[in-house]
């Protein structure tokens, strides 16, 4: 058996690697275009930035390698041109000499990833302007950002390869502006949970223009690279793009593969496209995402290695299947960590899907354990199942773990009531004896259930003082620092004596720190017969997102909406 496979990296280089492993015998040759059979590629920001010192560390294999341990002929620097389904052949230059040739293949793997996207703005391809997506992309913004020290870098886009690129140009000694079209940064993201990113942000130097669109480039005195936004030109050295993605799909196009409206191969559970002799995974695929039951692109480095290994399994004879991703994925941001998984709020409301929230500030670990920090955290779940659907967090120390099993419970399709459940390893150091995890299921819950009534801080500025009453459940020296507006503090543990203090024609809003006080205090009143709802997150995140929206709005009022 003879199989080509279409690039390299994790789909590619997988596929290979397992399909050797399940069949000695077989002919298997990798064509990739750039120079590089499998690299780092999640690691190219931090080569910029010097974390990663060296060139050598971001190639995990060489074709010497490969050919030596797995014997697979992997040609770099060779471009597959097109396919001939029919001929079953597969039509390669090589681009170091130009020669064109063909190659038959008995099966054919696509990996070809995906490809930056560069808008056609006025200027675009002026040499000063970089994409990072390739190895060679690294060295080039490497080299040219050592030789500007102490110079401006405009980055434009807040995802992950916008904010690790940012981060990594700061290292360098470049003051950097970051540019992004939405009101935050992280898409996978709410806007509210990304207020703390955003504080860290500028907290290190970086320029954040949220809510600003660039329409192109010029050329500025001194030489210098103007960015043209609607909100003005901003001078610079260079530039990086860092926009998103899209499926580099032309060749399975061309070869008359089945695509799906946003342009992603269409490939079964087995990750067979409409031609049976023809696989594809990485990220020019559209699989199935965990949260919404909906085929998309998912391109993230940890699905593209499980579809190589799908399809890999499924030519060798053995039948394996692709579930889907949760979409999973984690940042460093300067000291913060940001992981989130599923759907955010805004793209349930888009999916159609009736979706309640928990948000939470639980410790790493135990808070008696030296250096336990909290942890910021929001789930989404369906109303009336309680499936989890969605996870954003934001933290340090142990942020990393706690997503993974929120994105084990979106994957597996886990209720509230099966976080509750769940039974992780505890040790002071590690975690508390109520993992986060399992503080999330209960809140959800007693939320599902109608024992916790909880309100928003998008509600605040709405509260009518004729029928609401606003309490902060805090200690005295807690309220001292800082209260919400019209809020009257009654410290939790002397609501009791206090009743008289409440109208009980009035709904009655009670705040605390993180949630945990409000909660309790709310079930006292409640059980007093008044009506008491709880501030969903607490102060803490209330405090955060009323002063990112401030610096956003350039306002002294707390936000408006």
């Amino acid at each position: 058996m003879k199989v080509i496979i279409i690039g390299g990296v994790a789909g590619g280089a997988t596929a290979a690697a397992r399909l050797r492993r399940l069949d000695e015998d077989a002919e298997i040759i990798i064509i990739e275009r750039s120079g590089y059979i499998s690299y780092a590629n999640c690691g190219l920001p931090y080569y910029i930035g010097g974390i990663i010192e060296r060139k050598s560390a971001l190639t995990l294999q060489t074709p010497e390698s490969f050919w030596s341990r797995f014997r697979i002929e992997a040609r770099t620097g060779s471009e597959a041109l097109g396919i001939d389904r029919a001929r079953k052949e597969v039509r390669i230059r090589n681009l170091r000499t130009g020669e064109e040739y063909t190659e038959g293949y008995d099966k054919l793997i696509l990996a070809p990833g995906a490809e930056a996207i560069i808008p056609p703005f006025p200027g675009v391809d002026d040499r000063r302007i970089f994409t990072l997506r390739h190895t060679e992309d690294a060295f080039r913004i490497r080299e040219y950002a050592e030789a500007h020290r102490g110079g401006k870098a405009v980055v434009i886009g807040g995802g992950f390869i916008g904010l690790e690129t940012a981060e990594n140009l700061t290292h360098l000694g470049l003051e950097v502006t970051l540019v992004q079209l939405l009101d935050h940064v992280m898409p996978t993201f709410d806007s509210d949970m990304a207020a703390p990113l955003h504080r860290e942000l500028r907290d290190n130097g970086i320029d954040l223009r949220l809510g600003t669109a660039v329409q192109g480039f010029r050329d500025e005195e001194g030489g210098r690279l103007g960015v043209i936004t609607d909100k003005g030109s901003i001078a610079a050295d260079f530039a990086v793009m860092a926009i998103g993605v899209r499926p580099d799909s032309s060749l399975a196009r061309d070869a008359g593969l089945e695509l799906d409206p946003k342009g992603s191969i269409v490939v079964s559970a087995s990750m067979q496209t409409s031609d049976p002799d023809i696989y594809a995974a990485g990220d020019a695929v559209a699989i199935r995402n965990a949260a919404t039951g909906r085929m998309g692109m998912i391109a993230l480095a940890g699905p593209a290695n499980r579809e190589g290994r799908v399809a890999a399994d499924n030519i060798a004879g053995i039948r394996s299947s692709f579930r889907g991703a949760s979409g999973a994925s984690i940042l460093k941001c300067f000291s913060l960590t940001a992981a989130s998984a599923g759907i955010s709020e805004e793209a349930a409301a888009r999916e159609g899907i009736d979706c309640g929230t928990a948000v939470a500030y639980p410790n790493s670990h135990a808070s008696y354990y030296p250096g336990s920090e909290g942890i910021l955290i929001k789930v989404l779940y369906e109303k009336g199942s309680g499936r989890i659907i969605g996870a954003q967090a934001v933290g340090r120390e142990g942020t990393d773990k706690m997503m993974e099993k929120l994105s084990m419970a979106v994957s597996l399709g886990l209720t509230a009531d099966d976080l509750a459940a769940l039974d992780p390893a505890y040790a002071p150091p590690y975690s508390s004896a109520k993992d986060p995890v399992n503080i999330m299921g209960y809140i959800i819950s007693n939320k599902e259930k109608g024992i916790l009534d909880e309100f928003s801080w998008r509600d605040i500025p709405s509260l009518d003082p004729e029928s609401t009453m606003l309490v902060d459940l805090r200690t005295v020296k807690e309220a001292e620092r800082g209260m919400i507006e019209g809020a009257v503090n009654i410290p939790l543990d002397s609501i009791r004596g206090s009743l008289s203090m409440l109208d009980r024609s009035k709904t009655i809003y009670v705040y605390c720190r993180s949630g945990l006080r409000s909660y309790i205090g709310a079930r006292i009143l409640q059980g007093h017969g008044f009506r008491a709802r709880s501030l969903s997150g607490g102060y803490l995140f209330y405090s955060l997102v009323s002063e990112d929206r401030k610096k956003k709005q350039g306002e002294s009022a707390i936000f408006s909406l």
